[in-house]
């Protein structure tokens, strides 16, 4: 357990700013800050953070919270995991209390799998510093490899004995479970016999983005024609390959901030461009690229430039590959290195403003860079050139931007010589394919269980707006934005003239937001009809009236993610605005709290008008179903309500 006090350290010096930057590329938008969702495939930014208060709305999930709440969506952490974390990148010291091996098993699958990566991520650096046979053949290899100290302990980096099950009995006598063992692919079980998958190979944790271990890689350090040179870990709940980028936890803060990343092949190509001195560089740890992986990437930056073996095999094949990047409408540049070089060998041959230079003077634009490569191929084959300008339409089709579309095909135009004219369209017509291919899927209803199309079909559904929830809505908002403030209200009571006529008279009263709000509400009976509301807003009521210091930032901290959520969607809804970057067209939105007290006002005058008019509706209803029955009386009530909206919608200065 974590005491309380260092929960309340944590909240009160993490900044949710800060947090989500390690994660996704944040750009300023007026007092808040703006980004592509890490939570979907999106080009146009929906992700807004605010440094003010301190919470973050992703409006294409519809998630929201504090810092805490993005750790455990986006990190799959628990609660406690996500404090250490932060604890962690505050250098936070907090107390806590040791787990023990019951405490180990109560864990859920997902958690105890994350824990076994992590013992056995430091079993393995235990090993490879602190064993005879760690530190002559691991740690020979890295330093052969030309790894520093430095790098090896920043990247974790580890040996696991050449025996055929050390590593598993160590953590079965740490109380770790070998069903979980299995299920992280670090102990194969084949009936009674139980066998360590990365026997006498060097160790590459791979980390998530937050840096919990998810899996590992095992090179081989013999001569073996029956081994792998390379083992990775087998996919589970934790470790998804296609989701994975070696390097990203070192590097996302360098992407961000050179705007730019490099993606390699291989695990030594990272280590050894980080240890010259370039740190925005991933590897794809041997796989093919996928979606998943460059929107890893896209949250960072718009920028890849990919690094290719001098000598690489199948460069072609390779190539073609990137056009998921293009597709994804992010800028790829490709770079070569020497015919017998590797971005390790040449890294650690060059110095770091060697390294630099070649890598800005040899860096090509993707679309250029193939065209020549398929020019080359043609050899003056009018069908092979034919195929080749086939393929450059197809990449360039995919581009999402029109007009970088436009600036490719008047290149690769010139390039390949034929008209303009007919690239344009070749580009239409692939693209018109493409959408008919896609109408035929759909209409095959193949997308029907799709989150998409149900995305979709919800933007389409023709819903009336419910006025009531609405207003409930705003009531909350202005409970918690200003709910502790002071303002001069001008109250309305109504008096009767000396022609007898009821009339509102306005009266100054000083009091907070939320005495206001309460005592209008509850002198006039009114109810909320959300549940959600009617909860949330008896919360921040007994809150405010025990806590004279109340903070928004705090109040969130404290209650559960259901209230959390719905409070960061309320507090954020009328924010979006600045995804539009409607200050850059001189369009300057009112802030609300220049009139705060006429804001409650009419907020709750604008409630009682509609409960007003529901009460006639329903008086209107009784007089149709019992024409025989109406009295005066009811004639009566009707007349009085209608008098009374009249007399509200003048101080609201609106026909209602």
């Amino acid at each position: 357990m974590i005491s309380p006090a260092s929960i309340d350290l944590v909240f009160e010096t993490a900044r949710v700013e800060e947090v989500i930057g390690d994660f996704v590329q944040l750009k300023k938008a007026g007092s808040n800050y703006k980004g592509l969702s890490p939570f979907s495939d999106e080009r146009s930014p929906s992700f807004m953070v605010s440094p003010v208060k301190q919470i973050w709305k992703d409006f294409s999930s519809g998630k929201g919270g504090n810092a805490v709440a993005f750790l455990m969506e986006h990190e799959h952490f628990t609660y406690p995991e996500a404090i250490k974390y932060l604890a962690k990148k505050y250098n936070i010291e907090i107390e806590e209390t040791e787990q023990s091996n019951e405490q180990k098993e109560q864990q859920d699958e997902r958690e105890s799998l994350y824990l076994v990566s992590e013992f056995a991520s430091k079993y393995f650096q235990n090993i490879l510093h602190k064993t005879d046979q760690g530190k002559s053949i691991g740690l020979g290899y890295f330093k052969e490899r030309g790894f520093t100290e430095e790098t090896i302990k920043n990247f974790d980096l580890g040996y696991s004995l050449e025996e055929w099950q050390a590593f598993t009995d160590e953590a079965l006598k740490q109380g770790y479970k070998i069903e979980f063992l299995e299920k992280t692919g670090l102990t194969i079980v084949k009936g009674d016999k139980r066998f360590d998958r990365f026997k006498g190979r060097v160790m590459f944790p791979i980390k998530s983005m937050s840096g919990r271990v998810l899996g590992f890689g095992g090179r081989i350090l013999v001569t073996d024609k029956k081994a792998a040179k390379y083992v990775n870990s087998p996919e589970s709940i934790i470790y998804h390959k296609s989701n994975v980028l070696y390097g990203i936890y070192h590097a996302k803060q360098s992407i961000a901030k050179e705007d730019n990343c490099f993606l390699v092949e291989g695990y030594t190509d990272v280590i050894q461009f980080h240890q010259t001195g370039i740190k925005n560089v991933v590897s794809s740890s041997g796989t093919a690229l996928t979606s998943e992986q460059i929107r890893l990437i896209n949250r960072l930056t718009k920028n890849i430039t990919v690094l290719f073996d001098g000598d690489a095999a199948g460069l072609r094949a390779s190539l073609r590959g990137i056009d998921l990047i293009l597709e994804q409408g992010m800028n790829v540049k490709v770079c070569t290195f020497p015919e017998g070089e590797d971005p390790d060998s040449f890294a650690k041959q060059n110095t770091l403003e060697e390294l630099s230079v070649y890598l800005v003077e040899n860096a090509k634009d993707f679309i250029e860079f193939k065209t020549s490569l398929l020019l080359d191929e043609t050899k003056n084959d009018p069908i092979k050139k034919a195929e080749a300008i086939s393929d450059m339409i197809a990449t360039i089709a995919i581009i999402p931007d029109e007009l970088k579309q436009q600036v490719y095909a008047r290149r690769i135009a010139q390039m390949m010589d034929i008209e303009e004219n007919r690239m344009y369209d070749s580009i239409q017509r692939f693209r018109n394919r493409r959408l008919n291919d896609l109408n035929k899927r759909v209409e095959k209803d193949e997308f029907k269980d799709t989150k998409l199309f149900e995305v979709i079909r919800n933007d389409f559904d023709d819903r009336k707006v419910d006025v009531q929830y609405v207003l409930e809505r705003k009531i909350i908002e202005v409970l918690l934005l200003y709910g502790n403030k002071t303002e001069d209200f001008e109250d309305l009571v109504l008096k009767e003239n000396e022609q007898g006529q009821l009339v509102l008279e306005p009266v100054i009263n000083t009091a907070k937001v939320f005495e206001k709000v309460f005592l209008d509400l509850q002198d006039d009976e009114m109810e909320f009809s959300n549940p959600h509301f009617k909860t949330l807003y008896y919360t921040i009521i007994d809150t405010l009236n025990q806590n004279p210091d109340f903070q928004l930032k705090n109040f969130i901290n404290t209650v559960d993610t259901d209230i959390a959520n719905e409070i960061t969607t309320i507090l954020m809804e009328d924010e979006r605005y600045s995804l539009d970057d409607w200050e850059r067209m001189h369009i300057f939105p009112k802030g609300k709290s220049s009139s705060i007290a006429q804001l409650v006002s009419e907020t709750i005058l604008s409630l009682r008008c509609f409960l007003i008019d529901q009460k006639v509706k329903e008086f209107q209803q009784k007089t149709i179903q019992n024409k025989a029955e109406v009295n005066k009386n009811i004639l009566e009530e009707v007349k009085d309500y209608s008098g009374l909206k009249m007399l509200l919608s003048r101080k609201l200065n609106r026909a209602l």
